[in-house]
């Protein structure tokens, strides 16, 4: 519960993200109050959170002023210096990098991001669609829609994309979960630690992808794992590090952030009744109803910034070397920007504003699939259906970098 938490606890908790309503209602607060908050925990320094839409925007518009580092998540710093320490590959995906060095490597697979690629694979994507709500009619009338769908449909399209067989799925599945389940207990299995977890993920990361980087460059094919695997930065190969982090950061974004919107959308869904019959009643409407399904779940939750000479936002100063969260979840509901931020509306004039891809140079590579997946889903799943309910409590993973509905259970019948 949320209430025992002090403002700055709100963003570093793992358990104030296993409620939502009550998330959003202390932070509307802060919003309205503090818009600029010193994070203020113990083992955290020189943090600010930002909340509100023009913030969060216009810092993520500025990537000269504001810089990604190879620290963008917010923990400890004492689990910071023991990675450091550890000789582990510090973080060197797009997320991390800057200026030309970013600019170049994003143009290494940027090609299969753009719409009209992206748009070449809907027939694919409507295949895998299909294959999943098929699944949904073998299991009956009840199902984990979140676990037993959700999880393994958006996994499927993004490593079909890469070329990664189906019998390695589980294993992506698994260490996706040891990058981005941080102190939640299902996806920590038996490791207490969850710097443990996520070192050993990362170490298995690097295993497998030397293997594919190895297959790819000998037997070069028509999937993006050869594009990584092949690309160069100046005429020359790029870094193992930075094709690590390629490889790490397309698996694991491209699958987990677009789950928890799709299990997130469709449990507001069931929350709000009318909504999900205007959708079902205008199937146009499902391009809409994406953005605004994506503005209300904000899975990614924070991506920090670190700032290059004292900066004033509102009326604070953020110094040199301070560093600032922008909290996705808080600008997406700011009420200056969205009426009524906090119904869901699948109609909003305005839900493409939302902030969930970032801005700037470091806008989300792979939001044009994100949107496509939920669509693509929700746009063949519900003409098909004759009733669809919740069948009990949805449940809300622990992490507060990327976090939504892990489990979301309900009962539905076939039209004949």
């Amino acid at each position: 519960m949320t209430e025992n938490l002090t403002p700055g606890q709100l963003f570093v908790d793992p358990d104030a993200w296993t409620n939502m309503s009550q998330w959003h209602e202390r932070v509307a607060h802060i919003r309205r109050t503090t818009p600029v908050l010193p994070l203020d925990v113990a083992g955290y320094e020189n943090v600010w959170v930002l909340t509100r839409h023009s913030d969060v925007f216009n810092v993520s518009r500025d990537n000269m002023k504001w810089l990604n580092t190879p620290r963008a998540v917010l923990g400890p710093d004492a689990d910071w210096q023991k990675t450091v320490a550890s000789g582990m590959p510090l973080p060197a995906s797009l997320v991390q990098l800057d200026g030309t060095k970013h600019q170049k490597h994003r143009l290494v697979a940027s090609e299969w991001f753009k719409p009209a690629a992206v748009g070449s694979r809907q027939s694919r994507i409507d295949e895998i669609a299909d294959q999943f709500i098929e699944r949904m009619r073998e299991l009956g009338t009840t199902c984990d829609f979140a676990r037993d769908i959700v999880q393994p449909y958006t996994l499927r399209v993004i490593m079909d994309i890469y070329g990664v067989p189906h019998e390695d799925e589980a294993l992506m599945m698994e260490l996706t979960q040891g990058v981005f389940g941080a102190a939640d207990p299902e996806f920590m299995g038996d490791v207490g630690d969850p710097g443990a977890r996520l070192a050993v993920s990362i170490m298995r990361f690097i295993q497998y992808f030397a293997a594919v980087t190895e297959d790819r460059r000998a037997c070069p094919r028509d999937d993006l794992a050869t594009v990584i695997a092949n690309g160069q930065i100046d005429g020359c190969p790029m870094g193992d590090v930075e094709r690590l982090w390629f490889y790490i950061i397309v698996a694991t974004a491209g699958h987990d952030t677009t789950s928890f919107a799709l299990s997130g959308g469709l449990e507001v869904l069931l929350q709000n009744p009318a909504q999900l019959q205007a959708l079902r009643d205008d199937p146009n409407l499902v391009v809409n109803a994406t953005e605004e399904i994506i503005r209300w779940t904000s899975p990614v939750r924070h991506f920090l910034r670190l700032a290059t000479e004292d900066m004033r936002i509102g009326d604070s100063i953020i110094p040199e070397g301070g560093r600032v969260l922008l909290s996705y979840p808080a600008a997406n509901r700011d009420e200056t920007t969205f009426v009524s931020p906090m119904n869901f509306d699948v109609r909003r004039t305005n839900a493409d504003k939302n902030v969930s891809f970032g801005g700037g140079t470091h806008y989300c590579l792979g939001a044009q699939f994100a949107r496509r997946e939920v669509r693509t889903f929700l746009g063949r799943l519900l003409p098909q259906l004759a009733t669809i309910e919740a069948n009990g409590e949805a449940s809300w993973s622990r992490a507060h970098f990327v976090s939504g509905v892990k489990h979301l259970p309900i009962t539905y019948c076939f039209k004949n």
